[in-house]
C-alpha cells in the first residue's frame, strides 16, 4: 500500500486548490459565454408596434426579449429558409423561438440604430391604366413615409441580418439572380426580419435599347427564378442603373410586374446623396446596395429618414398586387 508523506499531502492540497480556485470565481453574472450589457445580448430597442405589413416572427417583436441571447454562448444565426410568402408580408415560418440568437454586432452598436414611429395604415396608390408599368422615383403618398430599398446581392455582408433584426423596418431588396444564386438562403434570413424580395434581372444588364427577346428573359425568366426560390414572385421591378425604354416597362407589365422603381436618394459609403434638396421627402424612395460599406449605407439611410421626421414603410402596401 503506498505510504505518503506529510509533505506529500500537503503539496497535492496546495495543487488541487490551484486548479479549483478559477472556476470558483466565477459570478453568476460573469460565466464564460455570457454576453455583458451593452451587448447584442440585450434586448432590441422597444418599438412601439411591428411596421404595417411586415409579419415579424414572434421571437424578434419589437419590444419582446425572446431570441436573443441572455446567457450562454450567442449562436450564428439560422441558415433555415422562410418559405413562401404573400401579399408583400415577410414570412414568420421557419423562425420560431427556438431560432438561435445572433451574434454580437461587429462595427456598430445598437444604439447607432434609430427608433422610428410605427408606419401609418398604408394608403395604396393608383396604378395608370396601360400596356406599361409605371416608372416611379417617388410614391405619391399623403403619409410621412419613405421606402429603403436595396439593390443586387453580389456581397453576403455578415453584418446584414443583425441591422435587419435591430431596425425592425421593411425592406424592399430588388435582386439580381446571378448575384444571390451562390447563397439563396442569405436573403431568406433577411426576409425573416421584414425584407420582400423583387426583381432586378438575371445579369444586370443594360435594358434600354436591347431586344424585347433579351428584355423578356432578363426580366421574366429573372422574376420566374426568385419565385422559384422564395415562394413568391416578385410583383415590382428595377431596371439595371435605372435604364429603361418602353420595351423594359411594356415587357414588365406583360410579365406581370405592376410598377418599376428609380430614387429620389443615394446612399454609399455612409453618404446620402440627394437629387432635390438636403432631406428625405414623403414617399422618396432610397437606393442603396449590398456593398463592402454596407452597415455605414444602411444606418445612414436610417438616421436620414429619422431626421427628416419619417417612418419607414414598406413599398408592397402601397402598389397594389
Amino acid at each position: 500500500m503506498l505510504k505518503l508523506t506529510r509533505r506529500q499531502v500537503l503539496l497535492g492540497v496546495v495543487c488541487a486548490g490551484l486548479v479549483l480556485l478559477p472556476l470558483a470565481g466565477w459570478s453568476a453574472d460573469r460565466s464564460p459565454g455570457r454576453a455583458t450589457a451593452g451587448s447584442w445580448a440585450d434586448p432590441p430597442p422597444a418599438s412601439s408596434a411591428v411596421p404595417s405589413g411586415a409579419s415579424f416572427p414572434a421571437d424578434r417583436v419589437p419590444g419582446s426579449t425572446a431570441g436573443w441571447a441572455s446567457s450562454g454562448a450567442a449562436s450564428g444565426p439560422s441558415a433555415g429558409g422562410s418559405g413562401p410568402v404573400a401579399g408583400g408580408t415577410a414570412p414568420a415560418a421557419g423562425t420560431t423561438a427556438g431560432t438561435p440568437a445572433l451574434p454580437p454586432p461587429v462595427g456598430w452598436r445598437l444604439t447607432d440604430v434609430p427608433n422610428f414611429p410605427p408606419p401609418p395604415p398604408p394608403e395604396p396608390i393608383v396604378l395608370p391604366p396601360g400596356d406599361e408599368v409605371p416608372f416611379l422615383s417617388r410614391v405619391p403618398v399623403t403619409q410621412p413615409v419613405a421606402f429603403l430599398t436595396i439593390d443586387d446581392g453580389y456581397l453576403k455582408p455578415a453584418e446584414a441580418e443583425k441591422l435587419f433584426a435591430a431596425a425592425h423596418i421593411p425592406v424592399t431588396l430588388f435582386l439580381t439572380t446571378d448575384a444571390i444564386k451562390d447563397d439563396v438562403p442569405f436573403f431568406d434570413r433577411l426576409r425573416a426580419h421584414g425584407a420582400v424580395i423583387e426583381a432586378h434581372t438575371i445579369s444586370h444588364p443594360e435594358l434600354r435599347g436591347r431586344s424585347q427577346t433579351f428584355q423578356h428573359h432578363q426580366i421574366c425568366d429573372g422574376a420566374d427564378q426568385l419565385g422559384q426560390w422564395y415562394g413568391r414572385r416578385p410583383v415590382l421591378f428595377r431596371p439595371p442603373f435605372g435604364d429603361k425604354d418602353r420595351t423594359t416597362l411594356s415587357v414588365a407589365h406583360g410579365c406581370g410586374l405592376k410598377a418599376a422603381f428609380m430614387w429620389k436618394e443615394t446612399v454609399d459609403k455612409g453618404i446620402v446623396r440627394f437629387q432635390e434638396g438636403h432631406a428625405v421627402k414623403p414617399g422618396d424612395i432610397i437606393l442603396m446596395h449590398f456593398r463592402p460599406a454596407f452597415i455605414k449605407d444602411f444606418l445612414a439611410a436610417l438616421q436620414a429618414i429619422h431626421r427628416a421626421g419619417l417612418t419607414p414603410a414598406l413599398l408592397e402596401d402601397y402598389v397594389p398586387a
